[in-house]
């Protein structure tokens, strides 16, 4: 009997892995890739060409290379499952920062989905977030929180940013707020995006308490536009798998960090 065909699950777990090499090294080759994974050249070619058919790499002439930060970010079907034991591990300790009855403000960071489902669990919260993801995920069970989201340009974030956005966050006081960020390094936070560096600029101002959650994929990294530091935050979830000098740094900023491991650490 012939070898059985992997599951559509197993492809893709194999095409993320896949992916992730191929950003960690910047440019690798396919025969590179086919050796480390042990597939065919034939197999390789299709995974590959799925992943450049969702613009996540670019194949080129016996190699592949990653795009830059931004399409990655971007690639948020992707990012979702990225990291996803240290994001889960972030979102239960930020959890219990949250008790019943307070308005809470999440960003679109794929970082918080977990944190999202965490808090439709919970009772009489007003959550408020420019992310259609968030808003679903929260709004699932219809009664027990509310939900406010802040419309304005979508994007390919599958979110809204814009002067609306900015605008129906000032009108918004919320208890706490929760954002992750794109790029952290030597305790300055980067977005490649500039909408949501103003975003997330504008929701410390929104929110009594703000907290930043972060894995280890994102320390030591820059992004083109910088919205403020972690001095503004008053609580920093990071991943016990961070760089030890990223977290010195931030403790030189007086900011409280709380280190989280997780099942994949």
């Amino acid at each position: 009997m012939g070898r059985a065909r992997p599951s559509d699950a197993a492809v893709e777990q194999r095409r993320q892995e896949i992916l992730r090499t191929v950003i960690e090294l910047g440019e690798v080759r396919i025969d590179d890739l086919t050796g480390r994974f042990g597939v065919s050249l034939m197999t390789m070619h299709r995974d590959l060409d799925d992943l450049a058919d969702r613009r996540l790499l670019r194949k080129l002439r016996g190699r592949v290379a990653a795009y830059p930060a931004l399409t990655m970010e971007t690639a948020k079907r992707f990012r979702e499952g990225l990291h996803l034991a240290e994001k889960e591990a972030l979102c239960a300790a930020a959890a219990g920062e949250v008790t019943n009855g307070q308005t809470v403000f999440l960003d679109d960071s794929t970082t918080l989905f977990p944190l999202a489902r965490l808090l439709r669990r919970r009772e009489h919260l007003a959550v408020v977030t420019n992310s259609l993801e968030i808003a679903r995920i929260v709004g699932e069970e219809p009664g027990s929180n509310e939900v406010i989201l802040l419309g304005g340009r979508y994007t390919e974030f599958d979110s809204c940013i814009g002067p609306d956005v900015l605008a129906g966050l000032g009108r918004i006081r919320a208890d706490i707020g929760f954002v992750s960020a794109t790029a952290v390094a030597g305790g300055r936070l980067y977005h490649p995006v500039r909408d949501y560096a103003d975003l997330k600029r504008a929701a410390l101002a929104a929110a009594n308490r703000n907290v930043l959650l972060a894995d280890r994929s994102k320390f030591g990294k820059t992004a083109t536009y910088a919205h403020g530091d972690v001095g503004d935050y008053d609580l920093v979830f990071a991943d016990a798998g961070a760089p030890a000098e990223e977290i010195d740094v931030i403790r030189t900023f007086d900011t409280r960090v709380e280190l989280v491991g997780s099942s994949g650490t």
